[in-house]
């Protein structure tokens, strides 16, 4: 390897590693604002924590990488430029694409490490994290009392402290309501002291209370407003042991079917999903229309019956003009009404088997949206750095000013453009293809002519060719203007 080529990829790992911890850490960011409520006030250890972070990580590897590549390869090229670095590189005899050689070559390498990323390592990680979030949301509230006010973390129970001393515990003015006993008695408790804990494998509920009235509220025979009483116990010191669950974190086995998606699969996995989907899809069509259609249908004002009985001719016509002429009143309330009770009920099994065919179609739509995204990375991570070492080197502006503002302009329109192409894909108005692809279509041609104005040192950012041209532009007009006006 030259020294030139090692100086280059010098120049682009730094800023490359740089903005895409930057990048991941925005995305992590905005990932935890969106469960920072589910995560707060559960006690949950550091370890839970860092896992769940760890998970998030390598599933947003797909979106921040692009990111990180366009301004990796913005910030390296302008830094470049910016120092007269590049102009050196030029004025000794190599051309652009010559510079940007080895960082292609590493840019390569990156968009097949992305690939199997994207195809083994983020559908770990996704499973993982729905797993663990799973877990983290059926895990109930820390035990934390504030004075003054009713916490009803626990089952069928509501209970108001005045004051927790923060150092020993103890609770005063206790006031639990307990509605968990069977048949629907209530009871209420007060004391004027006590302490109320959670055991230390989080199963059950200490409870130790001084100095207190016990009222139960009891029913007989579900009469509550006839047979009921009301029974009073005073005590000095009353200890109680319940039974708790959701306080102890539980992890689910994340291999389970209610955890798996089309982004926790693989290729191999999606494409043998989206082969039984279509088999089920041609099963099930055939399933709620070829009965309809083979057995009774009607045109031309004729009905035609497919015959149960064993004949030569299976489909026999029958002129519905005529034979209603030949029915009485009566047997046309009938027959209507028993064509109004059929048309019902065909209509509601056809809308319940509908609804089980639009579930198994979106299934196998977000597959092949799944099939296709996998692709579509490494290729976008390639047309990202053919837009960013182009650009870098037309702007000549290193630091974090303007590539991170042309790097966000770029990548917003990427984003809208990809997540229309899903949305249209997902529903079935394109084909999986079109829209998974959209944005690398429109994207390439952008890469292609950059690369081609860079090489060819163009103006494209200087303001002064754009001010020059639009005056020639405008001389041009006035002349031509003048020569008409003379004649």
């Amino acid at each position: 390897m030259k020294t030139i080529d090692k100086f280059i990829l010098k120049s682009y790992f730094g800023p490359m590693i740089l903005t895409f911890f930057i990048v991941m850490f925005v995305l992590i960011m905005n990932f935890l604002w969106r469960y920072i409520d589910e995560l707060v006030g559960k006690g949950l250890d550091i370890n839970v924590v860092g896992e769940l972070m760890l998970y998030v990580f390598i599933t947003l590897i797909q979106m921040g990488l692009p990111l990180a590549t366009l301004l990796g390869a913005i910030m390296t090229m302008g830094n470049l430029g910016e120092n007269y670095e590049l102009l050196a590189m030029k004025s000794s005899g190599m051309s652009l694409p010559r510079i940007m050689r080895p960082l292609l070559i590493v840019i390569g390498l990156i968009a097949v490490g992305s690939f199997f990323v994207a195809n083994n390592l983020a559908p770990w990680a996704n499973r993982q994290m729905t797993a663990l979030i799973y877990d983290i949301r059926q895990q109930k509230q820390t035990i934390e009392f504030q004075d003054g006010l009713f916490f009803n973390g626990l089952d069928d129970m509501a209970v108001r402290v005045g004051r927790q001393d923060p150092s020993t515990g103890l609770l005063t003015e206790v006031l639990i309501y307990d509605n968990s006993k069977a048949g629907g008695n209530m009871s209420t408790t007060v004391a004027d002291s006590g302490y109320i804990h959670l055991s230390e494998d989080k199963k059950f509920l200490v409870v130790t209370l001084y100095n207190g009235e016990n009222f139960e509220h009891t029913r007989e025979n579900r009469t509550w407003f006839t047979e009921s009483k009301l029974t009073r116990n005073y005590f000095e010191r009353q200890d109680a042991l319940m039974a708790m669950s959701g306080f102890d974190f539980a992890r689910s086995d994340s291999e389970t079917e209610m955890f798996s998606s089309g982004s926790s699969k693989n290729l191999s996995e999606l494409e043998r999903g989206i082969d039984s989907l279509t088999n089920v899809i041609e099963i099930k069509q055939s399933e709620i229309f070829e009965p309809l259609m083979s057995s009774l249908f009607v045109h031309d004002n004729t009905l035609y019956v497919d015959s149960l009985k064993k004949s030569k001719e299976r489909i026999r016509p029958v002129n519905i003009a005529d034979s209603l002429e030949m029915m009485s009143l009566r047997d046309k309330q009938k027959l209507w009404a028993a064509a109004l009770s059929t048309a019902r009920s065909s209509k509601n099994s056809f809308t319940w088997d509908e609804e089980r065919l639009k579930s198994d179609l979106a299934s196998m739509l977000r597959y092949k949206t799944e099939w296709h995204r996998k692709w579509s990375l490494p290729v976008s991570i390639m047309i990202f750095f053919l837009i960013g070492a182009p650009l870098g080197a037309i702007i000549r502006k290193g630091g974090l000013g303007m590539p991170i503002v042309v790097s966000v302009l770029f990548f917003v329109v990427y984003y809208i453009i990809s997540i229309t192409g899903e949305k249209l894909a997902r529903e079935g108005s394109w084909s999986a293809f079109s829209g998974m692809w959209l944005s690398s279509f429109i994207l390439l041609p952008i890469a292609v002519f950059l690369v081609y104005k860079a090489t060819n040192d163009s103006n494209l950012f200087n303001a002064e060719w754009y001010i020059n041209t639009f005056k020639k532009v405008k001389n041009y007009i006035v002349t031509q203007l003048a020569k008409i006006t003379a004649r």
